[in-house]
């Protein structure tokens, strides 16, 4: 076991180097200049000249390459004389737009995003795995078509309508609910799942689908396995068979979807704060993107890179408590 982690820990680490390849070259590429946008639209050309330089952004691009993976790890110093600018660790560029280093912008945000992240995952995932599991014991019945056809149709409808319709009826016309903004959890519990709420709803209907059908189809095909039979003709009780030998091992193709989605969401999701108002990590790339933040809309990459293999190692080493068949191989 330790010997795989420390391949995949590797592997990781190989991923990310390359992903932080592509992702440098893709923005040195872009016409946007870090030294125009540090001098001034009408900043002269000799003074756009002396910033490139004082910035070193006329070294050649393996070297300003080097200098980013190293600054990751060792934090950096960008420019010189007075336009020294220094950027602790770990040092995922410098936002010269909003003059502060990009990591602590993502760590202020980042709160906010795993919070929106880990309450829809919950979410979804009570809906996904319950109508999932009632489908399939329900195979081919009325309920079963009722609930995929309700599954369905619910991912269908576009995040930003569910949103919408959400905040008009819940906000403006019953009021039971104040328009969302983040609380933090530890300053108010209640006001923190208050504000949270139609955001995790929102995220849980457009993901819970993918789930429900995974999930269905997963237990019926485990619940004709020889061992599932075997459980039954010793006398199990049908909630136990279901629970211990048709849902664990059905969950394995479900925790690796899981792995990705909430990797990807711990990163912010973009279109969900955006249409909230809630100052997460999505919100912040939406609005970099729109002002060219070139350094901002590079750190959330690589941060959206890191957590989906890392939480796809997590859900490897996972496996084998998920499936008991897994512990063989």
């Amino acid at each position: 076991m330790i010997a795989y982690v420390v391949r995949r820990l590797f592997g990781i680490a190989g991923t990310l180097l390359v992903i932080c390849a592509v992702t440098f070259v893709i923005f040195y590429l872009l016409p946007t200049d870090p030294a125009v946008m540090f001098c001034g639209k009408d900043c002269p050309a000799d003074r756009v000249a002396e910033v490139r330089q004082q910035m070193g952004l006329n070294a050649p691009l393996i070297v300003q390459f080097g200098r980013y993976v190293v600054a990751i790890f060792a934090g950096r110093t960008m420019g010189s004389g007075q336009y020294a600018v220094h950027c602790g660790f770990p040092c995922f560029g410098y936002s010269f737009q909003s003059g502060r280093p990009v990591w602590d912008m993502i760590m202020d945000r980042l709160p906010t995003s795993v919070s929106l992240a880990v309450g829809a995952a919950v979410v979804w995932m009570l809906l996904g795995l319950g109508t999932g599991v009632v489908s399939a014991l329900r195979r081919n019945t009325w309920v079963d078509r009722v609930l995929m056809v309700g599954t369905i149709g619910a991912a269908a409808v576009p995040v930003y309508f569910t949103a919408m319709i959400l905040l008009y009826f819940v906000v403006v016309e019953l009021r039971l609910l104040p328009f969302p903004s983040y609380v933090a959890f530890g300053s108010d519990p209640v006001g923190w799942v208050q504000n949270l709420i139609l955001p995790w709803i929102t995220l849980a209907l457009a993901t819970a689908a993918m789930y429900a059908r995974m999930t269905r189809s997963s237990v019926i095909e485990t619940l004709a396995e020889p061992f599932v039979r075997t459980a039954r003709a010793k006398g199990l009780r049908e909630r136990k068979v279901v629970a211990k030998h048709g849902l664990r091992p059905a969950l394995t193709a479900v925790a690796t979807m899981l792995g990705m989605d909430l990797g990807s969401l711990l990163a912010g999701a973009m279109i969900t704060e955006s249409l909230f108002s809630l100052p997460g990590v999505g919100k912040l790339f939406a609005d970099s993107l729109n002002k060219a933040d070139q350094p901002v809309v590079m750190g959330i990459t690589l941060l959206a890179s890191f957590f989906i293999v890392t939480s796809n190692l997590v859900v490897d080493l996972l496996y084998a408590w998920i499936d008991p068949r897994a512990r063989l191989s």
